[in-house]
């Protein structure tokens, strides 16, 4: 049953009960009523814990019925699948055939989502970029907004949309504001905290899909590539004369970055599976590079390997997560015979949803490990502004005329005159 503390209709109860929605889940029973009081909320749930239709019932609670040209929600999803399975979810639960729903993606063009809007919308359910495309056109109003919700903003961050949600959240005066995450990151608390300062954060953990026998997995969080780099030189620098280590990376283009922007002293030890580059060392079958003593370390690609053997491996390392959870699981599985084998994985903000993932489907923490104290910390790369030049070299053009004249010394000046300064000058020259 749906207690009355929840703030639902009769009507909202009876469509949730009709599909299939019996009792509330954690996340619903801990946010639903503050959202249907208008308070602004920070979930943080894993996949399948409830988050959508939590805001779903949220915004049919608050609208109840349709009334207006402008639309009075505005949903943000990462794509345009999301934003289809938010559509969907609405028409699972909505009874109300006066509320209308417009999605706005990249596909169709613009003008057919314009005149949708024009016709009158009561939410918006749309994709950052597409949804400021619209409003700087003047197609999207935005004066009637009482819910602003970000929903998989963890999946936007990871888009790199942040820039258009913050333009469209500064673009609303007064709202109340939700944003629903799998979990919560540096980038995300940067792209959030300008719109949700006095937001109640609400986080659940969810239930394991299953319980896994898998060995213990160590992580470390890294804030990019770089720095993620340089821990894996002082790894596999500190690691045993005999010790055998496999690095997991996601393409073969990342595998001979790697490998080529290792310490030296490592470099000389390590091979890629496969590699790109015929200069670049390496082998074609994982059981040659068991075989071969002089190299300690090799680099794996996701997207060119089938199943292979680990027997007389003692170290693998994830660089990167593969996209897929199913890959990593099944390569930690524990099998009867128990393995000594260490297994650390690396991850940034934008990795650790998969990091959840992984720990939602297994049932098992990962242990975070604190990085090394003398581990050089890249920074982030960013393109540098430009500096005037103070004083500009006169530049020597060839190919001048006979008809070019330098200008009389009265007439050269490096500066602009204003208006009311050329006003008073030419008033100067009439009337003396």
């Amino acid at each position: 049953m749906w207690p009355e503390k929840l703030k639902l209709t009769k009507q909202l109860q009876r469509s949730v009960t009709d599909a299939g929605f019996l009792s509330p889940k954690e996340i619903q029973a801990k946010t639903l009523s503050r959202i249907v009081g208008g308070q602004d909320v920070i979930a943080i749930g894993p996949e399948g814990c409830g988050k959508t239709t939590t805001y779903v019932l949220g915004v049919l609670a608050r609208l109840k019925y349709g009334f207006e040209e402008a639309p009075r929600a505005l949903i943000l999803a990462p794509d345009k699948e999301h934003a289809e399975a938010i559509a969907a979810q609405f028409e699972l639960l909505n009874k109300n055939d006066t509320i209308r729903i417009v999605q706005l993606y990249n596909t169709p063009g613009t003008e057919a989502q314009m005149n949708a809007l024009a016709d009158g919308a009561d939410i918006v359910i749309a994709t950052p970029d597409r949804a400021r495309a619209i409003y700087l056109k003047l197609g999207l109003n935005l004066n009637k907004i009482m819910m602003f919700i970000v929903d998989d903003a963890d999946l936007i961050v990871k888009q790199g949309l942040q820039l258009p949600v913050n333009e469209l959240a500064n673009s609303i005066i007064k709202c109340q504001r939700l944003v629903f995450t799998e979990v919560m990151h540096g980038k995300l608390e940067h792209m959030i905290e300008p719109f949700t300062q006095q937001a109640a954060i609400v986080e659940v953990e969810g239930d394991a899909e299953e319980s896994i026998e898998v060995y213990p997995q160590l992580l470390y969080h890294l804030p990019n590539f770089r720095t993620k780099q340089n821990l894996l030189s002082m790894l596999l620098r500190d690691a045993g004369p005999e010790e055998k280590t496999v690095v997991f990376v996601n393409t073969r283009l990342t595998a001979e970055k790697v490998f080529n922007n290792l310490f030296q002293s490592v470099k000389a030890k390590t091979a890629v599976l496969n590699p790109i580059f015929f200069e670049t060392r390496g082998f074609q079958h994982i059981e040659d590079f068991k075989d071969q003593d002089q190299i300690k370390t090799l680099i794996i690609a996701d997207e060119q390997q089938g199943d292979l053997d680990m027997f007389r491996i003692d170290t693998l390392i994830h660089f990167e997560l593969p996209a897929e959870k199913e890959i990593f699981i099944q390569r930690i599985i524990q099998p009867a015979t128990v393995s000594d084998r260490l297994y650390i994985n690396f991850s940034t903000d934008i990795e650790l949803t998969q990091v959840r993932k992984i720990e939602n489907a297994t049932g098992r923490k990962m242990e975070l490990l604190e990085l090394p104290p003398d581990l050089p910390i890249a920074k982030e790369h960013k393109d540098e502004p430009v500096k005037k030049q103070a004083n500009h070299k006169k530049v020597e053009e060839p190919g001048r005329g006979a008809a070019f004249h330098e200008k009389k010394e009265s007439n050269k000046k490096d500066f602009n005159y204003s208006a009311s300064t050329k006003a008073k000058m030419n008033k100067k020259k009439k009337h003396g």
